[in-house]
């Protein structure tokens, strides 16, 4: 090969680099993000799912990948947290026995969707704190981590209705429209007499300034 196709192929390459790398920063995918609910409030002896999804700029790869999930009462460093569910590369996620949860977790997520999601069976006033969604996805070296506060409750608060909230919103957003195109009208109404205004006293002038000039015409 001759060396001037040597340089056009070099330079090509270098192009193709530089592009790829101006379609990765412009992407704005520099790390890894875990997206969690920051609270859920769920009632007692129901089945509460409790979401965590992530976003990284690789693929998943299952040999490399590394997940758990971690619960303590309070979110603070003295207290340690209790891994009660993991990846297994060969298993895959799989619950851990705790004292805290027993059999009551479950794998509802899909690894293939990033979703590493669980359900809560039966969830008591004990399983009120803090759950914790660790990820890991090699190459990317962030280590992910979303916290979520849960509380159980007896009974959980009456729905807000909104309808109400809506229609006095619509009503006041009406009106305040209408107050507006009010004071558009009235402002167009103001100049356009002014104008008038304007216009007659010039014509009014005009007027006194012919009848001068015959008088003095006369008086000649």
């Amino acid at each position: 090969m001759s060396s001037v196709g040597r340089e056009g192929r070099t330079g090509v390459q270098l192009l193709s680099a530089l592009l790829l790398l101006m379609l990765m920063l412009l992407s704005g995918c520099s790390s890894m993000d875990v997206l969690v609910p920051s609270y859920i409030t769920a009632r007692n002896g129901t089945n509460v799912r409790i979401p965590c999804t992530f976003t990284s700029c690789y693929k998943m790869d299952l040999n490399k990948f590394h997940m758990n999930w971690t619960y303590k009462v309070a979110d603070n460093e003295s207290e340690t947290e209790v891994m009660f569910m993991t990846y297994d590369r060969k298993k895959g996620m799989i619950p851990l026995t705790t004292d805290q949860f027993d059999d009551r977790v479950e794998f509802t997520g899909n690894l293939d969707k990033n979703d590493l999601s669980i359900t809560l069976s039966n969830i008591q006033p004990e399983d009120t704190g803090f759950y914790f969604c660790h990820v890991l996805n090699p190459p990317d070296r962030i280590h992910g981590k979303g916290t979520i506060h849960v509380n159980v409750v007896n009974e959980l608060p009456p729905p807000r209705d909104s309808t109400i909230a809506v229609a006095i919103g619509a009503s006041v957003g009406g009106a305040l429209a209408l107050l507006i195109l009010s004071m558009v009208v009235i402002k167009c109404l103001r100049r356009h007499r002014k104008q008038e205004l304007t216009s007659e006293e010039k014509m009014e002038e005009e007027g006194k300034l012919e009848a001068e000039a015959v008088a003095e015409e006369g008086t000649k």
